[in-house]
């Protein structure tokens, strides 16, 4: 089964060119390595998701030719223990941690400005 089929299928990504993207992207490593879209994949192999701000570590368990509901798409992979401390800390890293630059939205308004031009 390709391997951006599989992604979609297992709900990794909301469309399958959103998953052809990322496996050309190089943001998906089959074995440690970086794969093409058309590479198959076999139950066994460790794949490494970068989806965004989230990563996974999973083996694959499964192989499924439709995409079906996320309680069977989460029978297709079983994801690493390592995975899964890490992506909690960051998530608990990213509920502390303020990130400034997310509450920008295009040019600043002449109020923003202004409050610039006070700090100054």
């Amino acid at each position: 089964m390709r391997i951006d089929k599989w992604l979609w299928a297992a709900r990794f990504f909301k469309t399958r060119s959103l998953a052809t993207d990322a496996v050309s992207g190089g943001k998906i490593k089959l074995n440690g390595a970086p794969t093409k879209p058309a590479r198959d994949v076999k139950v066994g192999d460790k794949l490494d998701v970068f989806n965004g701000e989230t990563r996974w570590s999973v083996v694959v368990q499964a192989l499924a030719e439709k995409r079906g509901p996320a309680a069977e798409a989460r029978l297709l992979y079983e994801e690493t223990t390592e995975s899964i401390a890490a992506r909690e800390a960051e998530q608990a890293r990213r509920k502390f941690e303020h990130e400034p630059a997310t509450e920008i939205h295009g040019r600043p308004t002449k109020r923003d400005r202004r409050q610039m031009d006070r700090l100054r």
